[in-house]
């Protein structure tokens, strides 16, 4: 387990590739996204959380696992900080601090949830088999 949240922060950072900084909290990535409704921590406010270096509450989430991975929202960014990356950078720091690196097929059945887009499917074998 990582210890501080700071280093959570940086370390989605690092994963994600993304500058959080320079959301201007328009909200355009929110009301750009599909799964909306079924978020309790929208786009927008996803990037505020790893500004304020509240990985934890993010990893706790409902919206972690039900973003579609679809990017609306990097699409519809004015100023390029890419939501979607940094929800799929937690994700990705969610799973090493469980132990591995990567999903394997053995394990994909069993977190499987028949409401799943299959695009979310598609999304997180790209992801996670490297």
């Amino acid at each position: 387990m990582i210890k501080t949240r700071k280093n959570q922060a940086e370390r989605i950072q690092e994963i994600s590739g993304v500058n959080p900084r320079k959301c201007m909290k328009c909200g355009k990535c929110s009301a750009a996204c599909p799964a909306y409704e079924e978020m309790d921590i929208k786009p927008h406010q996803f990037v505020s959380y790893v500004l304020d270096d509240r990985v934890k509450e993010l990893a706790a989430s409902r919206s972690l696992w039900k973003c579609l991975s679809c990017f609306a929202c990097v699409e519809r960014c004015p100023r390029d900080v890419k939501p979607g990356i940094l929800i799929d950078a937690v994700r990705q720091l969610v799973e090493r601090e469980k132990g591995g690196d990567y999903l394997t097929a053995d394990e994909i059945p069993g977190l499987l949830d028949p409401e799943l887009p299959q695009q979310l499917l598609v999304s997180a074998f790209r992801r996670y088999r490297r």
